[in-house]
């Protein structure tokens, strides 16, 4: 049995993911990106190796993407994090039907990408400047509130009021405005739910650039945060599809990838 390796180096975490060649995910792997990329990206796919009884040699094909996929100079291709994250995608979501629209909110960045009919990427918008709506806004607002990141999502479902308003465009301002509410004795889960609205606006916004069209996914790790999955679905006012496996969506697309490429390459060696 021939495997194959994909390897998402993004800002704040690596996330691997090991496939079959027959496209079946065969386990995944997921770290934080420290201040040494290559030397983690490579302990992290020792580990998942080991755990999986997977020797180096039956890894046929290796593909790297995301923000430091260039840094992995083992990797056989590499290739952006829009193109695996919309391979992925579509493959993680089978069950569900056709994926026209991706929300990712990423550690330090968001994006929304647009597909066509056969899953091919036609447009995309990012928004890489400001930490507000992003995974370490959420790890910021939940250290501020003085709860653990993974609480958010049980705190939204127990705001009784009308979401708090949270008008700061900037995650430094945002952060201090939450202080604020926190002064005038608003209560934490009312301050949560308005921080996940707030989020919540500022995607639909990048989502309306490339075009809302039925069909959408969200990935990343906030996307396992009920809370705010609830929000974006109310905003947005459409379902939305989360996959078993939110945070490495763009790891399982990368390795899909490699299997292609690899029969590709074998189908021109015997010609």
């Amino acid at each position: 049995m021939k495997y194959f390796a994909g390897i998402d180096i993004g800002s704040t975490a690596i996330k691997i993911t090991i496939i079959n060649e027959n496209k079946e995910l065969i386990g995944h792997r997921i770290s934080g990106s420290g201040s040494m990329f290559y030397q983690y990206a490579h302990q992290t796919l020792d580990e998942l190796l080991r755990e999986l009884h997977i020797a180096k040699e039956d890894i046929a094909y290796t593909v790297s993407t995301g923000y430091g996929r260039k840094l992995f100079k083992e990797a056989d291709e590499n290739i952006s994090e829009i193109t695996a994250n919309a391979i992925g995608a579509v493959a993680a979501a089978k069950e569900f039907g056709a994926i026209k629209t991706i929300i990712n909110i990423g550690g330090q960045d968001s994006k929304a990408i647009a597909l066509d009919e056969m899953g091919n990427v036609v447009n995309f918008a990012m928004n890489d400047r400001c930490a507000a709506g992003t995974g370490k806004f959420l790890d910021a607002c939940a250290m501020n509130l003085e709860i653990g990141v993974q609480e958010l999502g049980e705190k939204h479902f127990k705001s009784e009021g009308t979401p708090l308003s949270i008008n700061s465009t900037c995650a430094v301002f945002a952060e201090s405005e939450i202080i604020g509410l926190l002064g005038n004795s608003h209560s934490v889960e009312d301050i949560v739910c308005g921080v996940h609205y707030s989020i919540a606006k500022r995607i639909v916004k990048l989502v309306k650039r490339v075009g809302i069209k039925e069909g959408i996914y969200f990935d990343g790790g906030p996307a396992l945060n009920g809370g705010l999955v609830n929000a974006i679905e109310n905003e947005l006012g459409k379902k939305i599809f989360i996959p078993q496996y939110p945070q490495v969506t763009t790891s399982y697309g990368a390795a899909i990838l490699g299997v292609d490429s690899y029969t590709y390459n074998a189908k021109l060696t015997l010609i």
